[in-house]
């Protein structure tokens, strides 16, 4: 195997499986639509990007030496996740235009993927797979590839959401529906503290 295909393949695998935002992803297309879910699907991808392009670029090694404030990422990413599993569970499913329902954004989808564990482990093992010696031009390689694939991965979660928007066009089966989003980030959470103690 091609070490293009390699690079491609361990992005699909760690992009298409279930995560917290894969999971707010499907829960965006279905709630607001696909083009309005596509937002956090861009702002995600980018901002995976830019972690992966600064852990290629070293910043691993800050982490390294302070421990502390890997620990601290690592807990405020669990918060944030029981924090939107909170917003989720207490939606009461009403639907409605003049709803504040937090529309889908670039800078919410960035900055989860910042306060993502799943997201910090990828790009650190991807790095250290794929771009060992911090090559540039395979740094280049890989988060051209990583881009096009997230990009696909998360879009396709959104996609299946607004598959899935017409059945959910009632307040009982979005209440519902969201709250098992929201079991789901709960679990992600419980995983994450169950791997720091």
């Amino acid at each position: 195997m091609s070490l293009s295909l390699s690079m491609a393949a361990f992005a699909l695998a760690a992009s298409i499986s279930p995560g917290p935002v894969n999971i707010v992803a499907l829960g965006a297309g279905a709630r607001h639509g696909l083009r309005p879910a596509m937002r956090h699907v861009t702002g995600a991808t980018l901002g995976f990007i830019l972690l992966l392009v600064l852990i290629g670029l070293g910043l691993h090694e800050v982490l390294r030496h302070w421990p502390g404030l890997a620990v601290a990422l690592h807990w405020a990413g669990v918060l944030f996740l029981l924090y939107m599993a909170w917003k989720l569970a207490r939606d009461d499913g009403a639907l409605g235009e003049g709803r504040d329902t937090h529309a889908p954004s670039l800078l919410r989808g960035a900055a989860m993927q910042w306060l993502n564990p799943k997201a910090w482990l990828a790009c650190v093992a991807g790095i250290g797979a794929f771009v060992g010696q911090g090559e540039t031009a395979l740094l280049g390689q890989f988060s051209l590839i990583y881009l096009v694939i997230c990009y696909l991965s998360l879009g396709c979660w959104a996609l299946a959401g607004s598959l899935i928007r017409s059945y959910l066009d009632n307040p009982r089966r979005l209440r519902l529906f969201n709250r098992s989003l929201a079991a789901l980030l709960v679990l992600s959470a419980l995983y994450l503290m169950q791997g720091s103690v």
